[in-house]
């Protein structure tokens, strides 16, 4: 255990940065808010990638990660609009927004046709001090009829699918290719496991086995992952505790746990479309670079939400505490949740009704993490009835 509670100490020193920062306000401290899982055109999305970024830009985004299918933007390629008068109309928009000596088209047979611009071309057009867009690949892959989806956040060239003899085995090798690329070019990147309950074809066991993946989707916006699991499947933040109750056994590094939009559909809405706006991490960095961002997720410096916002993340003397940034007439819930040595789950350590808590870690504590859940229905909801929540990744106690 001594190794990994050296790792430990450098979350915690990146935990005490977060005293007195407001998500909400990114002049106050250097909070980022974030995407890193988004579609388009290039794959199974429905709209073009200047009005993807445009919208994340325009809705107080500042940074978004790219993440087609088993693709890079780049190269030539050309799309066939849909012969519907919405996507004719998400055409017309697009032309309009950005004209005629920007967007390349044709018509063929009566049917229009459009070149996508690479991720080269676009990106000049709104990267600033205050937004960033990062290159990424959603690695899609499979073993039998089970599907496996990876994400890539900032890889400098594109990763094949690599296959493999289970579950596991796929998952790995896939992590594996990542974190090569990473050691080959020097670059900061990670690999994250995207959306297990998915057909369920990440299982809790197939995570546990592996080794060197660090983040994985606690909560995805998609309408199809099934985030809450069913009668059989445990639910992502159930699976997120177990896996690591097996790590902290086994001395391996704590999962972290994402939120993301996983959106596709940017002209129909509702809890049937995958739609923008709905999960997201706001991460703590020194600078609003690809470096920075990475290396403060992999220590731990974020927190996932679908709505809620923390004025203060503060961990010392192995007390953490915290503090909504609270809406009028909103009622927020606080629980610390947690895993006891010599128990086999996780459970309310303690729970607080109010904007602020304080839980104090005590030597018997494998780790506590944190939910804060408000009263507030999240608009355009993953499915009905979901309330805004954010969850503070898990830490562990020091001596």
């Amino acid at each position: 255990m001594h190794n990994l509670r050296k790792k430990r100490l450098l979350l915690f020193s990146f935990l005490l940065l977060l005293t007195g920062c407001n998500p909400g306000d990114k002049n106050s401290k250097h909070w980022y808010k974030g995407n890193l899982h988004t579609h388009s055109y290039w794959s199974d999305g429905d709209e073009y990638p200047e009005m993807i970024m445009d919208w994340y830009k325009t809705n107080g985004y500042n940074f978004v990660a790219l993440s087609d299918h088993n693709t890079l933007a780049e190269g030539e390629k050309w799309i066939t609009v849909t012969k519907s008068r919405m996507y004719e109309e998400g055409f017309e928009k697009y032309l309009e927004k950005y004209g005629e000596n920007w967007v390349t088209h044709s018509l063929d047979s009566g049917r229009i046709r459009v070149q996508l611009k690479t991720y080269a071309t676009y990106k000049s057009l709104f990267e600033d001090n205050d937004f960033l867009i990062i290159q990424s690949e959603e690695i899609t892959d499979k073993f039998g009829d089970k599907p496996i989806h990876m994400n890539a956040t900032n890889i400098q060239s594109r990763i094949e699918p690599q296959g493999g003899e289970s579950v596991t085995d796929v998952m790995q090798r896939n992590v594996d290719a990542v974190l090569n690329q990473r050691k080959e070019t020097g670059m900061p990147m990670f690999p994250h496991i995207n959306h297990p309950n998915y057909f369920y074809g990440v299982s809790l066991q197939d995570i546990i086995d592996l080794h060197g993946e660090r983040f994985f989707e606690v909560y995805n916006g998609h309408p199809m992952v099934r985030n809450y699991g069913d009668s059989l499947h445990p639910g992502t933040e159930e699976m997120w505790d177990r896996i690591n109750l097996a790590y902290a056994q086994k001395d391996q590094p704590l999962l972290y746990g994402l939120a993301t939009d996983d959106s596709h559909n940017y002209h129909q809405f509702g809890s049937a479309y995958s739609n923008a706006g709905r999960g997201w991490v706001m991460v703590d960095s020194d600078s609003l670079t690809s470096r920075s961002l990475i290396h403060a997720l992999e220590a731990g410096a974020f927190y996932a939400s679908t709505g809620v916002l923390l004025e203060e993340i503060n961990f010392n003397n192995n007390k953490l505490h915290l503090l909504v940034n609270a809406e009028p007439n909103v009622v927020y819930t606080i629980a610390f949740i947690g895993v006891v040595a010599g128990e086999q789950q996780s459970k309310v350590l303690k729970e607080v009704v109010g904007t602020k808590a304080e839980f104090e870690l005590e030597k018997g504590h494998l780790f506590v993490r944190a939910r804060i859940t408000s009263n507030k229905l999240k608009p355009n909801p993953y499915q009905e009835n979901e309330y805004e929540t954010a969850w503070t990744q898990p830490i562990v106690y020091t001596k």
